[in-house]
């Protein structure tokens, strides 16, 4: 009889049992993806078009001509001149969030080609601190504008961010008017600027460069705004319209331009670049 008894450690892993780790993800209407396919459909759920949240690779590999980007400004990393502590230390949470992202800061920027044109680019990588904003976000997105500048070439931003980052206090705040300038000098050259939205693109990012793009792409479903709707419902004391701060609630009010599913991305972005005239 023994031989039909199951385990305590079989019954509590029951339906997991020679199932390796990783294979599958839920999408939030609950769907159960296998990762293959996911990734076929480009982090997106075939069921409900929900859009996962992806890295700066995979926003390469969907965006650009293949082998055509070259990243730039590795080098460039944050400083802590506040000395900075709360429950960690500023440079502990550094260097965890280098070993985290495998990335230099919270914005990744580069530069080239899709569909053949050339472009500069900058993406936020939301697994750094939250994709928060500090003075290294500032100066390497003014070194992106600059090099769309030099080259007469198109800027394109991928936003992805909690915020102002408090650890750099007042520096961090600073970077809100450094990045408009920028951008304000790249309108002087008469170079267009395309500000893509993704999920969470809020805070001090929501309130400087990421609506100041002379195109505003957001991806389906994102949650876009400054304060969060707890905080805004427990300002105005007032229940918040449903949907409110996703893509599809600011298309309908005007506060950005279109909604593209990332399978669309390549091509919307190819025709937007091309009415520019580039």
């Amino acid at each position: 009889m023994a031989w039909f008894k199951r385990s305590e450690k079989n019954i509590k892993n029951d339906g997991q049992r020679n199932m390796p780790d990783g294979l599958w993800t839920k999408a939030p209407n609950g769907n159960i993806i296998y990762k293959k396919e996911l990734e076929e459909n480009l982090y997106t759920d075939p069921a409900s078009d929900h859009h996962f949240r992806i890295s700066v690779k995979e926003y390469v590999g969907i965006i650009f001509d293949e082998g055509t980007f070259k990243e730039t400004h590795k080098k460039v990393r944050s400083a802590d001149p506040l000395e900075f502590e709360d429950t960690k230390a500023y440079k502990d949470r550094l260097a965890a969030a280098y070993k985290k992202s495998d990335s230099s800061d919270a914005l990744t920027t580069g530069h080239g080609k899709i569909n053949g044109k050339k472009v500069s680019f900058a993406c936020m990588n939301f697994d750094f601190i939250g994709g928060s904003m500090g003075s290294v976000v500032g100066e390497k997105f003014v070194r992106a504008t600059h090099y769309a500048i030099k080259n007469k070439c198109p800027l394109i931003v991928i936003s992805a961010s909690g915020g102002a980052r408090m650890q750099e206090a007042v520096i961090s705040l600073m970077q809100m008017a450094k990045t408009s300038v920028a951008l304000a000098q790249l309108d002087d050259a008469g170079l267009p600027f395309i500000s893509i939205l993704s999920d969470p693109t809020t805070g001090g990012v929501s309130a400087s460069f990421a609506m100041l793009g002379d195109v505003i792409i957001a991806e389906p479903g994102a949650l876009i705004g400054f304060a969060g709707p707890r905080v805004i419902e427990q300002t105005i004391k007032r229940k918040l319209p449903e949907g409110f701060q996703t893509s599809e609630f600011l298309l309908e009010h005007g506060f950005v331009d279109m909604i593209v599913h990332r399978k669309q991305l390549k091509e919307e972005l190819t025709k937007i670049i091309d009415w520019f005239g580039f």
